[in-house]
């Protein structure tokens, strides 16, 4: 357990973690994702994000949800019920047990916040 302030604003001096999404699931393109998990305690973690262009499938599990604020670019969400737009000063939330496709228009960089549901209750 954590009990410091944690301001969500600069990754200056920290080394991110490089991925990109799994072969198996990638639509459009292989970008490169860079990920500052600046704060993580019990179910929650928060951080930056960034990625280049590109589209994925994503399959979120039925306990974990994600709200993220997107600071620069533009990410689009497919989903079963339509596409979700989101550019900067926008927010959005993927619900537990969302299946759909991740799309990066403009490289992105974003607030996150996951919540492993099944953990706080």
């Amino acid at each position: 357990m954590t009990s410091r302030l944690v301001l969500i604003d600069s990754t200056d001096g920290l080394a991110p973690v490089h991925d990109q999404p799994r072969e198996d699931r990638r639509v459009q393109g292989a970008p490169h994702r860079q990920t500052w998990t600046l704060h993580a305690c019990g179910p929650m973690s928060a951080g930056i994000w960034a990625c280049e262009v590109g589209r994925w499938r994503i399959v979120f599990p039925p306990g974990r949800q994600e709200y993220f604020h997107v600071l620069e670019g533009h990410v689009r969400l497919h989903g079963p019920d339509g596409t979700l737009d989101i550019g900067p000063g926008q927010g959005g939330v993927i619900p537990p047990g969302f299946e759909g496709e991740f799309e990066v228009v403009m490289p992105v960089r974003k607030h996150f916040v996951l919540v492993d549901v099944t953990s706080a209750t």
